[in-house]
């Protein structure tokens, strides 16, 4: 497997470089909540190192974040079942930025620490439902193969409606999308994420 890169291919961007065109994406990010990184105060919020890196191309960046809120913001999946299926993707990706944040977020949606050992090591853990269990095949089914098997895609089926079925195959794709985008730009961890608040990606082994 191809070793991370240990600093950015692409720096964040600061503020003071963004054009009208990453002002503008910037703006419409969360409902508006991103104009807060653009007020020049010395107590606006610093930016997220995954913001300020994607607004390197702001005319796709700023689409692409108004159809991430769709996911984030107004899901149709619970966003435990939502995490689960992003935590697999992270793991599997070796992508750790997408990794650590999404521990974080999925602790905030009930995600202990031993289903977190079960989603590094692909096994089931004892308080998954069967319908995670699942979600969880269909993740590694989607990363590997490009397609949910039939008797797993069935068994969802029967529990999840047409829409969560459309949610899922585009969160697995959409955080695998950013997975290889954050890997390969070697998106910088944010001041304040510990790595140690979370399993460590496994590292490289060496080609024979």
């Amino acid at each position: 497997m191809t070793d991370r890169p240990t600093r950015p291919r692409l720096a964040p961007l600061p503020v003071t470089e963004m054009d009208a065109d990453a002002r503008d994406a910037l703006s419409g990010f969360m409902g508006g909540a991103g104009k807060a990184f653009l007020s020049g105060e010395p107590d606006a919020p610093r930016m997220p190192n995954v913001l300020a890196t994607l607004l390197h191309h702001p005319r796709l960046v700023g689409p692409w974040l108004d159809y991430n809120n769709v996911l984030l913001t107004t899901p149709s999946l619970e966003p435990r079942h939502r995490e689960l299926l992003i935590l697999r993707v992270a793991w599997r990706s070796r992508s750790n930025y997408e990794w650590l944040q999404h521990v974080l977020l999925g602790k905030q949606t009930g995600i202990r620490d031993d289903e977190l050992r079960a989603v590094i090591e692909g096994k089931r853990a004892d308080s998954f439902t069967p319908l995670e269990c699942d979600l969880l095949s269909a993740a590694d089914q989607l990363f590997d193969d490009q397609c949910i098997e039939d008797a797993t895609w069935a068994r969802l089926a029967a529990t999840l409606d047409r829409r969560q079925m459309v949610e899922l195959v585009f969160t697995v794709g959409t955080y695998t999308c950013l997975a290889m985008a954050f890997n390969s730009f070697g998106l910088q961890l944010d001041p304040g994420l510990d790595p140690a608040a979370a399993p460590a990606m496994p590292a490289p082994v060496p080609a024979e």
